[in-house]
């Protein structure tokens, strides 16, 4: 919820009450349609090792709250995703309302619909391998505008989509610790 008020408030979209389970995350006054996803190294419990960055990008049976309908699909309904990134990495002085300590990796949904069309989650590095425009808090509007007017399109040649298109993660290294 707080990468998503972050994300309102870059895109002057905070005004009102958010509408839960609406088919989007945000909706700012230009009609972009953005799906925010968020993670973070360090989780509030006790961890033996950081988490590895891994975000949701399953298609959706979405619910549109302006027209009160479902799509009939599974589907991405937005223009723009914004992966949003806690990177801070000691818990002695993480502070989530701290906007330097966030990276926000900002994708068309275009993207993802054809390099990563049923998949389900994404980490890190295979985000980066489908080059997402890096920014800072400071730059989410610039970046965000420049996505959903410009969607990408797929590099001339690529291959078809299929569900491998998408890069994949390696599996993670197995805990060393004793039992």
């Amino acid at each position: 919820m707080l990468a998503e008020y972050l994300l309102a408030m870059a895109l002057s979209a905070a005004a009102g009450v958010r509408t839960e389970w609406d088919a989007v995350d945000v909706r700012t006054p230009e009609e972009w349609r953005v799906e925010v996803k968020s993670t973070a190294y360090l989780k509030s419990w006790a961890q033996s090792r950081q988490s590895v960055p891994t975000f949701g990008i399953a298609p959706t049976v979405s619910w549109d709250a302006r027209t009160g309908t479902s799509a009939p699909e599974a589907l991405r309904s937005s223009d723009v995703y914004v992966f949003c990134l806690l990177h801070h990495r000691d818990k002695r002085t993480l502070d989530p309302l701290d906007l330097g300590q966030w990276t926000f990796y900002v994708l068309p949904t275009k993207v993802l619909n054809t390099r990563c069309p049923t998949q389900k989650t994404i980490g890190l590095s295979s985000l980066l391998r489908l080059a997402p425009v890096r920014t800072d808090f400071a730059g989410l509007r610039a970046a965000v505008g420049s996505c959903a007017e410009a969607p990408r399109d797929p590099a001339p040649g690529a291959p078809a989509p299929t569900a491998s298109s998408c890069p994949q993660e390696p599996p993670p290294a197995p805990a060393l610790g004793l039992r």
